[in-house]
């Protein structure tokens, strides 16, 4: 089981690190490395959170997302994304771009630094609305229920997590306006451009995310009435229109877990430079992580492992919400990775424990109920 699941993810681990060393010698190898660990320490709550989505689609869009996903999230967000942020900020073209990216490294990691705003703001955005979306729905099963429970009740208020959002983002740039103005005002512009960035994110969110929420709901529909309609469906055959709506709904939830995957890896790319500047050596560690992270999505799902440690799932969408204010804080302060990823390993670690806990507890109870049930039987036939 390991092995099937992981054995791309170790195929491209031995790939990779033989095209460190061939690149960039034993230095190359090590640096890669310590990318890829740092992607997959980062990343572990994006893993559990793929899998809440990941579990509701059939076997062949968990496919998808490993082959062609992974292609997107190596190439397209570990690769061309850096050098997409410098042609869009610097006004160059992306043959420019690409040049700049191999040729003038130092040159090139300053660009990055100055489009970090603009990326943090969004991606900080997007993972704030999933954090809200999800802390303010009404749960059957609560995590930390002081928290969950009357978070639950506000979020009877319409459009309450859309509000936060904007509030939060008007607060980030107002600060980082301010903070600018006492600088001598020479980047006082970056306030717009969070401004501008943050409500993309949002407006990202609230489109994938509709859509995918309004064809799963779509598709729950359609499961219901064949299911009502059972023996007619086996004489004359599945409906043609629920298998349409099937693969809408896969599509538009494979797009969210894309765009997720995204907002996720601006920490790790913006982490990288922290460690080299040389996009090929970042672009080989940040994708065996990747490589790994949808692995473990796979496995999480074919393991049931959320239905067994039912609170992994809270606790990644707190890890989700610290990450959404520490992208939010690095606009203007500087914060170590190893913070950000020690935030979301605590946080899941915590959940994880919580979740054995509770199972020890029912097996527990459970066992209880059987013992006096039995007593129960042996004293009324007695």
């Amino acid at each position: 089981m390991v092995l099937k699941t992981f054995g791309w993810s170790f195929a491209v681990t031995a790939l990779g690190l033989v095209a460190a060393v061939l690149y960039g010698g034993w230095e190359g190898f090590g640096i890669v490395a310590i990318l890829s660990i740092l992607e997959i320490s980062l990343s572990f709550d994006n893993a559990v959170v793929n899998a809440g989505i990941l579990k509701k689609m059939n076997a062949f869009w968990q496919k998808i997302f490993l082959t062609v996903g992974v292609l997107i999230a190596v190439f397209g967000m570990r690769l061309v994304f850096p050098v997409v942020i410098v042609a869009i900020s610097a006004k160059m073209g992306p043959i420019e771009a690409v040049d700049l990216a191999l040729n003038n490294k130092d040159h090139y990691q300053e660009l990055v630094t100055d489009a970090h705003p603009a990326i943090a703001a969004f991606g900080g955005m997007f993972l704030l609305m999933i954090f809200l979306d999800f802390i303010f729905e009404d749960r059957d099963i609560q995590w930390l229920r002081w928290i969950e429970r009357p978070l639950a009740k506000l979020g009877k208020v319409d459009m309450l997590s859309v509000c936060i959002a904007l509030v939060v983002l008007l607060i980030t740039a107002f600060t980082f306006a301010t903070h600018a103005h006492q600088h001598g005002g020479a980047h006082v512009d970056k306030a717009q451009t969070v401004l501008i960035s943050g409500i993309a994110g949002l407006i990202t969110y609230m489109v994938v995310g509709g859509l995918s929420g309004y064809f799963e709901d779509k598709l729950e529909e359609d499961e219901e009435r064949e299911h009502e309609e059972e023996e007619q469906a086996e004489r004359q055959g599945k409906p043609k229109s629920a298998v349409l709506m099937a693969g809408q709904a896969a599509f538009f939830m494979f797009l969210y877990l894309e765009v997720l995957d995204a907002s996720f890896s601006f920490d790790g790319v913006i982490g990288a430079f922290a460690i080299t500047n040389d996009i090929v050596l970042m672009a080989l560690g940040l994708g065996i992580g990747a490589m790994y992270v949808r692995s473990l999505t796979v496995y999480l799902v074919r393991q049931g492992t959320l239905d067994d440690y039912v609170y992994l799932e809270h606790g990644a969408h707190y890890a989700i919400g610290a990450l959404a204010v520490i992208l939010m804080v690095t606009i203007q302060y500087e914060i170590h990775e190893i913070i950000t990823g020690l935030v979301g390993v605590i946080l899941i670690g915590w959940s994880f424990w919580s979740s054995v806990r509770r199972n020890k507890a029912l097996a527990a109870a459970e066992g209880k109920a059987a013992g006096s049930d039995e007593k129960t039987e042996v004293s009324s036939g007695v």
